[in-house]
């Protein structure tokens, strides 16, 4: 168990960590599946997605995130022998904004809100982070998106931006805490970093890494949930207080 009340700042990656995204991706993708009578089950074009946007994100860090989106699906339906449709390529660009939160995402960060500065370090361009941000309820001290930065995690600029805008308000490195679902975006390099990590493992109930790489890395929590996260933290700060 890590120490809590060390940390004022809390930082978040966003799409599989607040964000729903493969409930999002199956939702929009499962109608065009059983449209044309494929077999293929959403999970495994979601697999195949964690490989083709890596492959763009990688290849191209200054690409916008909307057309890593658009390459990534042209790739998906080169993988399985589909008929390139540019109408499927925008609809799914376009739908970053739509996917929702976890259903514990907006009340634990209320909650973390209340004595912590959060942020988020996202692999999205501003737009799109923007029109997801109303969904969240919170304010946040600070976003870092692929577009601030040139940049898409695992690459470190990300977290160098965040830690040195913290520390210009009075919040030193070791004082943030990083809480993700991806080991290979977040854990790895937030470790590498110097920063404490929290692993939200969102798939505890589900085979593979989904919609992302699988990758082996160390952090100092593990919960399943933000929910969790918020439980274990009131209950160590309570008895804190209560002794």
């Amino acid at each position: 168990m890590i120490a809590f009340d060390r940390f004022k700042a809390l930082t978040f990656d966003c799409y599989g960590t607040l964000i729903d995204w493969e409930t999002g991706i199956a939702t929009l993708i499962r109608p065009w599946l059983e449209a044309d009578g494929r077999s293929i089950p959403p999970d495994l074009v979601i697999t195949a997605f964690a490989l083709t946007q890596a492959k763009h994100q990688q290849t191209r860090p200054t690409l916008p995130y909307p057309e890593v989106m658009r390459r990534a699906w042209r790739d998906i339906e080169g993988t399985f022998g589909w008929d390139e449709d540019a109408g499927h390529a925008e609809a799914f660009a376009a739908s970053v904004s739509e996917w929702r939160p976890f259903p514990d995402t907006v009340e634990s960060l209320r909650s973390l809100s209340r004595s912590c500065k959060l942020a988020i370090l996202s692999n999205v361009d501003n737009a799109s982070l923007q029109r997801t941000r109303r969904l969240l309820e919170v304010p946040f001290e600070l976003t870092v998106t692929a577009e601030d930065v040139g940049s898409y995690k695992p690459g470190l600029a990300h977290f160098e931006r965040a830690i040195t805008e913290f520390e210009r308000k009075g919040i030193a490195k070791h004082e943030i805490l990083h809480v993700a679902q991806s080991k290979h975006h977040d854990m790895l390099p937030g470790r590498k970093i110097g920063l404490a990590t929290v692993w939200v493992n969102r798939r505890h109930d589900k085979r593979g890494s989904g919609a992302t790489l699988a990758t082996e890395a160390e952090f100092d929590l593990k919960v399943n949930s933000l929910a969790e996260l918020v439980a274990l933290r009131e209950g160590q700060l309570t008895g804190a207080t209560a002794s």
